[in-house]
């Protein structure tokens, strides 16, 4: 059989053509960064539209954490090669692309000189799922608001030196209202208080639902008198708008105590202040009772 063109990888065409048609980028730079030769697949990745305009830019330009080119190159020197090397680059239009970055170098015979050849593969959209996924995962699907596994991944960025408060929120009566008027009623509820925290919660804090009816607001980098200030003004903002009621409890970080202490010591101030308030209301209808009793006799 004959040997045609576009059989071997030899023939200096069929090469041309196959990078040119890879969807993979394929690059050529020298040590100190200045960009060679690149294949369509890598201008695209960079947003640059000719090979002219790539190369007004150096490699490093080209990172988004500079330390990573760097770290990638010390590699080079002690290896001779890195294989499938996660790092975000940073276009020159400002978009950033995750990539792995497959690069060997080499020694031009002619100069001496030491270049790097390497193939970027573009997993930008496989990053996004994954975060959208991990996102998810830490969601309640009900109210949309974070949920206990949310406060694992938040302790582990936690310094000793960080402060927080936490404030629990407790739906009074939840059970009977679920009983007399049904689970949906009971969920409505729920997304009605968990949109009321949300809106009284800063950026940087976090609502997450414990389970069932309770709720907690972190508030990280807060002051004792600020977590007591939101703790009050929730219940009292509550009643103003019509809010079905609910218990608050509130805490802030002792020492350097563990965020579930915290949550802990919260959990308890709300019980108190909910068996306190109970007591006093008992006390009140003794004490209705009491002057009913007293008019009676006296009439």
């Amino acid at each position: 059989m004959p040997q045609g063109r576009y059989r071997s990888l030899e023939d200096p065409e069929t090469l041309r053509q196959f990078i040119a048609n890879l969807r993979e980028g394929i690059y050529i730079t020298t040590q100190d960064g200045d960009i060679l030769d690149a294949n369509p697949a890598c201008l695209e990745i960079f947003g640059a539209s000719s090979l002219e305009e790539l190369k007004r830019f150096h490699a490093q330009d080209l990172f988004a954490n500079p330390e990573v080119r760097n770290e990638e190159k010390e590699r080079l020197a002690r290896e001779g090669v890195v294989r499938e090397y996660e790092l975000v680059l940073r276009r020159p239009d400002g978009e950033e692309r995750t990539v792995l970055d497959t690069c060997h170098s080499v020694e031009d015979p002619d100069t001496g000189e030491i270049l790097y050849h390497g193939i970027l593969v573009d997993i930008t959209h496989r990053k996004l799922l994954e975060t959208r996924f991990h996102e998810q995962s830490l969601r309640d699907p009900l109210t949309g608001c974070f949920n206990r596994r949310f406060l694992k991944e938040v302790e582990k960025r936690l310094g000793a030196l960080d402060t927080w408060g936490a404030i629990i929120v407790d739906v009074d009566n939840f059970k009977k209202l679920n009983d007399e008027c049904g689970h949906q009623k009971g969920d409505e509820v729920l997304v009605r208080i968990s949109r009321f925290l949300l809106q009284n919660a800063r950026a940087e804090d976090a609502v997450v639902r414990m389970g069932g009816d309770e709720f907690l607001l972190l508030l990280l980098g807060a002051s004792a008198r600020f977590v007591a200030e939101v703790g009050q003004r929730l219940r009292v903002t509550a009643t103003a708008i019509g809010l079905p009621p609910f218990s608050v409890g509130w805490a802030n970080r002792h020492g350097t105590e563990s965020l579930e202490r915290t949550i802990d010591h919260a959990d308890r101030e709300l019980l108190q202040i909910r068996l306190f308030e109970r007591r006093s209301h008992q006390k009140r209808v003794r004490g209705m009772r009491q002057r009913l009793v007293e008019e009676m006799v006296g009439d």
